[in-house]
């Protein structure tokens, strides 16, 4: 799944200046924000948000006991053949989904080993679904009486232990939160109201949504389930506003674009995926040719890194807490890559090019000074100093010779080192009619296995580094 995120800019009239390798506004952003979206999507991008990259999804709840996916409850009701059958075979009749709720036990739950992995894996936020479609909070929500995890089950505020744990390891926490709940009454009604009346709103959602950023401050808000409504029902700007303006996240905060219906905006984006082809949630069917390889992954975090965006991993805990070990598998090779490469990945910004124009399976990131702050995702300008080009391959090129085209006018006017990440020296590189030609090294002795990337760095002096090509 991809999931275009809209960042919210904020700047009322300024002039440009540079500070700390930062382009900066020289007047002030605007104190207040108005509950419209005009007014709202003029705030500034969290500059964290974009260095980082890369973040761990985390899709856990009452789902992960019967083991199919996250959608298990609705899927149930519209009758799904091989959960009804499943439910026949195996429950007794006038079974419910509420009845899963006290085996979700998570007796196995250890939120330092959990954020302790995810540092390993080189991620650097976290978001947890604190409240998927089923209404099941992961926290004492209250709005949600004996639905939610200290309740009954774990008996845990699972929110606030991982979001320690998280912030203690230094990375960014953030949750996910279903704005509507397949089968709450009030919702329910809203809906058959044609959403005239705000009962849920009002009552459940908006509640909620504030008890979630007043107690846990979140870095990131992770909104879903708006298909239904429209923005006016689910009172989105209203909220934006608040939590620009008064809450205790104002100035860290950041969110997506899943908040009613309505068009999407050509800022920041994320691509969310999940390592289980098949479910967000933990399936217990699962087989290991149904979980992406670390090529794929890697793939992913490649492409989206080199336009501009973010990736979200996802990964479904088992109903006792547990990762299961091929998930850690492939998030343990992510962190071994980004050891190495991640100079590729971390704090850049895409270049003039993204793939290259001959070699499909070469994709461009760039580290640069100053950071965009109005739009961290733009090529460079011809004021910007790059001071390493990073040209990220897929697969290894036969005979160990790599073709490339979009480098060729900065190395034909200025002198680069051309190295292999991982591997010590300066490459040999051939131009001729108008294609680089770069010779790596054997194979058996790369350090890397696979997803390589080489850095070409300007070998005159740093004054000199402004003269790039548009």
């Amino acid at each position: 799944m991809i999931s275009l995120f809209v960042f919210i800019y904020c700047l009322v009239s300024f002039c440009y200046g540079v500070e700390n390798n930062t382009i900066v506004i020289k007047s002030e952003q605007c104190k207040k924000f108005e509950p419209c979206w005009a007014n709202l999507d003029t705030r500034i991008l969290p500059q964290w948000y974009d260095e980082a990259k890369i973040g761990i999804f985390i899709h856990w709840g009452i789902y992960s006991v019967p083991g199919f996916s996250e959608w298990f409850w609705n899927n149930w009701k519209e009758k799904e053949i091989v959960i009804h059958k499943f439910m026949e075979n195996h429950y007794a009749p006038g079974f419910t989904y509420q009845d899963f709720a006290p085996m979700f036990k998570a007796e196995f739950f250890d939120p330092n080993k959990w954020a302790h992995l995810f540092i390993k894996a080189g991620v650097r936020y976290v978001v947890l679904t604190s409240k998927h479609h089923d209404g099941f909070c992961m926290f004492p929500s209250k709005r949600s009486f004996s639905w939610n995890s200290c309740e009954v089950g774990p008996k845990l505020d699972v929110v606030s232990e991982l979001s320690n744990a998280i912030k203690q390891v230094g990375l960014k926490f953030g949750v996910y939160h279903s704005l509507f709940e397949w089968f709450n009454p009030m919702y329910k009604e809203d809906k058959k109201n044609n959403f005239k009346t705000l009962y849920y709103p009002n009552m459940k959602l908006w509640p909620e949504l504030k008890q979630l950023v007043n107690d846990y401050k979140p870095s990131l808000l992770w909104a879903d389930g708006d298909w239904e409504a429209y923005d006016t029902y689910w009172r989105s700007t209203d909220f934006l506003a608040w939590l620009y303006n008064e809450s205790p996240v104002k100035d860290e905060i950041v969110v997506n674009d899943r908040w009613g219906k309505g068009k999407l905006q050509p800022h920041k984006w994320e691509n969310a995926f999940t390592v289980d082809k098949k479910s967000w949630g933990f399936r217990k069917t699962m087989n290991a040719n149904d979980t992406m390889t670390i090529e794929e992954i890697l793939q992913e975090i490649v492409t989206s890194v080199s336009c501009g965006g973010n990736v979200l991993i996802n990964v479904g805990p088992t109903q006792y807490g547990t990762i299961p070990p091929i998930f850690q598998d492939r998030l343990l090779k992510l962190g071994h890559w980004l050891d190495i490469n991640g100079k590729a990945i971390y704090n850049s910004s895409p270049w003039h090019h993204q793939n290259d124009s001959v070699n499909s399976d070469v994709w461009y990131t760039c580290q640069k000074t100053p950071y965009n702050v109005l739009n961290p995702t733009a090529k460079p300008l011809i004021t910007d100093t790059i001071f390493e080009i990073f040209a990220i391959f897929l697969t290894w090129p036969v005979s160990n010779r790599l073709i490339l085209k979009d480098v060729t006018g900065y190395i034909q006017t200025s002198s680069y080192e051309i190295e292999l990440l991982g591997n010590d020296g300066d490459l040999w590189r051939e131009i001729k009619n108008g294609l680089t030609y770069i010779k790596l090294p054997d194979k058996a002795t790369v350090l890397v296995e696979y997803t390589w990337v080489l850095r070409f760095t300007p070998k005159y002096k740093t004054s000199e580094l402004r003269k790039n090509k548009t």
